[in-house]
């Protein structure tokens, strides 16, 4: 017997679960909007809407989640809109506006408003058309290379759909790996190259799709050994599955992960900022701004930057985060400020700032971001930068000095600059280290958080020319024979073993320990394309394309010069495949690519908080480096 699919609103509470409300599901799928509203008992909580199918639709289904599992169900909707929650506003006396979703440990269960909703389908067109699609203003369309084709096809191949709408992209589609472990879901980090092809391209429902689904995620309750993070984290990914019911039927239902399954259970730290600076793009891109207006992105985003701005006992404007919370989610030695989450962190602020509903409830917010941004450049740029005349400047650095004034504000000894960068250094060029803590510099590059400093302007313009010329000096080191390094150099011998604990797959020249990572090229392709060099970007392209696609898109190359597939990276992994297509892109559309970066903001040069204090103890760093700053 053939059964219509439906949706079901599941509420769940300490003593079971019950469903409240259902509805037939069809071609015009419902939507939701969320409205506080009281029931019985006051830990229920919204746990979204199912979608149940005839069994003998699908041949395959996983058993019944456990009790324990949070699991995300968010209704069978192509483009769910106007998911409201109430939020309540408070200003303290540092200036910061809280953002309570009501509520947190003791939320109010919700009701569901059943509205009207337009249908989003994404279409796919064949491989050898070249796009017929209206595009974006402004987006040239080309003719199509066999690599690009084949991308395309296996990008598309890589779509998650739930409730028959697409949501995102697996990490990896080999069809001969028969252990997926984590790769078959889709997260949040890698999603972000897929959804800048899928923009590019002009297809832009996938995306919101993405970003709607992942914003209900965040309020889910997420446990590790009975201890709860803060609102506002993002996950690091989901899993869309199925799980059997009675009558031969089965459902869909989104499954996070927040770091309580993660390898050394850490959470995403760089999720939620990812999660912001694709909202941006999506705007940009599509000129849908919308969706950012809504009142729902509009609260998770405070809730994120809640989370970030929150006060501590950090004397830094830079983020605290421990080891494996980015892209590098394994321990390599990045605790602390990492400049990744701190490049991130300044690219999510901006964003922010353009898209926070400028209303009286967020001016203290504004204030906030205001400050923080100001004060994170000034950081970065005055104490990450070195170049010949940095590095020798630190060689010769007195220790222990005890005042405000002090010149090594980090008590930072020279015998930790290390052999290879005294030789490694180009003369015209320079970068933003790794790490900066008390008596502590990472001295590695690290690609990722340089390229987005670029990106960002969190470096300054002159900055910003030297890491391009580094890497165009170094090309050799940091492109080789596929680009792009993680890092650089590797960490060898007892250092490996003492700061790795000996990790087994992060060996010297492999996966995050100095691999060659070809997603990377995307980011590279936009800091050039900012920079006016969009000649290293071609070239770099031009490396990759000898070898990506007769490799089988590999997740990562190892050895030093990145002439070996990785000796256990997955095959057609995803986030190869859509950096290089968002990199072809966005060289053919100079016009669009500028739409994604950031030119500096003298504004923000001007912002200082310490003018607001009448404190005669306050030493303000920023008139013994003025010069510094403004070029």
């Amino acid at each position: 017997m053939n059964m219509n699919p439906c949706c079901r609103t599941l509420l769940s509470h300490k003593g079971g679960a019950f469903f409240a409300k259902s509805s037939t599901c069809s071609t015009n799928f419902p939507s939701f909007r969320l409205r506080s509203h009281s029931l019985s008992s006051p830990s229920a909580r919204f746990f979204g809407i199912r979608n149940i199918f005839n069994r003998s639709l699908r041949d395959n289904y996983v058993p019944a989640l456990g009790q324990s599992r949070a699991l995300y169900l968010v209704g069978c909707v192509g483009n769910v809109r106007n998911h409201s929650t109430s939020i309540e506003s408070r200003a303290n006396d540092r200036n910061f506006e809280r953002i309570y979703v009501q509520g947190g440990a003791n939320v109010k269960p919700v009701a569901l408003e059943k509205i009207d909703l337009d249908e989003n389908v994404l279409k796919n067109e064949k491989d050898d058309d070249v796009e017929k699609r209206d595009s974006p203003v402004g987006r040239i369309v080309k003719e199509e290379s066999a690599a690009e084709k084949e991308a395309w096809r296996l990008l598309r191949n890589s779509v998650v759909t739930y409730c028959g709408s697409p949501v995102g992209t697996v990490a990896a589609n080999d069809p001969n790996d028969k252990v997926p472990l984590n790769y078959d879901q889709v997260f949040i980090r890698d999603f972000v190259p897929s959804a800048f092809a899928f923009l590019l391209k002009g297809e832009g429902d996938i995306v919101r799709n993405f970003l709607l689904h992942t914003l209900q995620l965040q309020s889910w309750e997420k446990t590790v050994d009975c201890y709860s993070p803060g609102q506002g984290l993002m996950p690091a990914s989901f899993k869309v599955r199925t799980v059997p019911l009675d009558d031969n039927k089965f459902e869909e239902v989104l499954d996070p992960d927040f770091g309580e399954s993660a390898i050394g259970r850490v959470a995403p730290v760089d999720s939620g900022l990812w999660w912001i600076i694709l909202l941006r793009a999506y705007g940009k891109l599509t000129g849908d701004y919308t969706l950012q207006e809504r009142i729902d992105v509009q609260t998770g985003m405070k809730l994120i930057l809640n989370l970030c701005l929150s006060d501590g006992f950090d004397m830094f404007p830079s983020l605290l985060v421990t080891d494996g919370s980015c892209m590098i989610d394994r321990r390599m030695g990045i605790h602390g400020h990492p400049l990744e989450i701190q490049s991130l962190f300044y690219s999510a602020l901006r964003c922010s700032r353009e898209i926070l509903a400028m209303d009286e409830a967020s001016k203290n917010l504004v204030r906030a971001i205001n400050n923080r941004l100001s004060a994170l450049s000034f950081h970065i740029r005055e104490y990450y930068w070195v170049d010949l005349k940095k590095i020798n400047e630190i060689y010769r650095y007195k220790t222990e000095e005890y005042s405000t004034e002090a010149t090594n504000k980090f008590n930072i000894y020279p015998e930790q600059i290390p052999h290879w960068l005294m030789q490694w250094i180009p003369e015209e060029g320079g970068y933003l280290i790794g790490n900066l803590q008390p008596a502590h510099m990472d001295f590695r590059f690290f690609t990722l958080g340089n390229l987005w400093s670029v990106v960002s302007s969190l470096g300054t313009p002159k900055q910003n020319a030297a890491v391009l010329n580094l890497i165009e000096a170094k090309w050799d080191d940091l492109i080789g024979q596929m680009p792009l390094k993680i890092c650089y150099p590797a960490l060898e011998s007892e250092e490996w073993r003492i700061i790795t604990g000996s990790d087994p797959k992060n060996t010297p020249w492999s996966y995050h320990n100095g691999g060659s990572w070809p997603t990377l090229l995307w980011q590279f392709t936009l800091a050039c394309m900012k920079m006016g060099r969009a000649d290293l970007a071609k070239k770099a392209v031009q490396v990759a394309e000898r070898r990506l696609s007769t490799d089988h898109w590999p997740e990562y190359y190892d050895t030093k010069s990145g002439k070996f597939i990785g000796k256990q990276s997955r095959l057609y992994q995803t986030w190869s495949i859509a950096g290089y297509l968002t990199s072809k892109m966005l060289l053919d559309n100079p016009e669009m690519a500028s739409k994604l970066y950031w030119d500096e903001d003298y504004e923000l040069l001007e912002i200082c908080v310490c003018a607001l204090s009448n404190s005669n103890r306050k030493k303000c760093s920023r008139h013994l480096a003025r010069t510094q700053m403004l070029v």
